[in-house]
């Protein structure tokens, strides 16, 4: 059996397609949240994960816009979030602002005989909380409270980068983003897991399509330059905290 686990998709449709295409033919789908912002194409994002996603969570993004909050996202995004926010909030129907805003914190599911657990960022602060790939096994054990308990899968997103490791009987796995790259790709970022293995993919997608559409916006020449930076360079690791 073959699951697709996708994150942070940040409205950028074309990225989400060419995921789709990539991956193929799978059984299911869990996608760890973040459906907006960022992108030009919110509503064509969550019509998909109304499609397909089997499973799904809320992402500090999606809270913000379906909630009307802050994301809470650190000062080095905050006002590109703020500027694509607005103009997301624009190009969504209530519909859509009640779907995300109505979405799980957490996901527990079973799947191929496997236990899964999902957030987007940590179990003890499932929205806003940052797991860096290089956190310590120590470190890590801590900020999984019970899922090692609980589960054998946890899936994370919210950092946009992609890692899979195993703690003790438990693996770990954050896909990366599948819009908005931030670990020095620029191809969109998902992962697989067929039979009890994980793995980690990428696929190049018409990143001049996506920036066209925002260049279509109101948005304001700096967030628009900024924006595609991130989107052609895959981003600065070193800024990729709490987005």
């Amino acid at each position: 059996m073959r699951l697709l686990i996708i994150s942070d998709i940040h409205s950028n449709f074309a990225a989400l397609q060419a995921v789709e295409k990539d991956a193929g033919d799978v059984d299911a789908v869990a996608f760890a949240g973040d459906a907006v912002d960022y992108g030009p194409r919110p509503a064509e994002c969550i019509a998909w994960l109304r499609q397909h996603a089997t499973w799904a969570v809320r992402g500090n993004h999606d809270e913000a816009l379906g909630n009307h909050t802050d994301c809470r996202c650190s000062e080095a995004f905050r006002e590109l979030s703020v500027a694509t926010r607005a103009m997301n909030q624009e190009r969504v129907s209530h519909a859509d602002r009640r779907y995300l805003a109505a979405l799980p914190l957490t996901a527990l599911f079973d799947f191929g005989g496997v236990r899964f657990g999902m957030i987007h960022a940590a179990p003890a602060d499932p929205m806003y909380h940052y797991l860096p790939p290089g956190l310590s096994d120590n470190g890590l054990r801590v900020e999984m409270g019970d899922f090692p308990n609980i589960v054998d899968v946890a899936i994370l997103g919210h950092t946009h980068l992609p890692f899979v490791r195993r703690l003790d009987n438990l693996q770990v796995v954050n896909p990366g983003s599948v819009g908005q790259p931030k670990h020095g790709d620029a191809r969109a970022a998902y992962a697989i897991w067929e039979d009890g293995v994980i793995t980690l993919h990428r696929v190049a997608y018409p990143v001049e399509e996506t920036l066209q559409e925002l260049q279509s916006t109101d948005l304001n020449m700096e967030v628009l330059v900024e924006l595609s930076n991130i989107l052609r360079t895959g981003g600065d690791p070193g800024k990729a905290t709490s987005s």
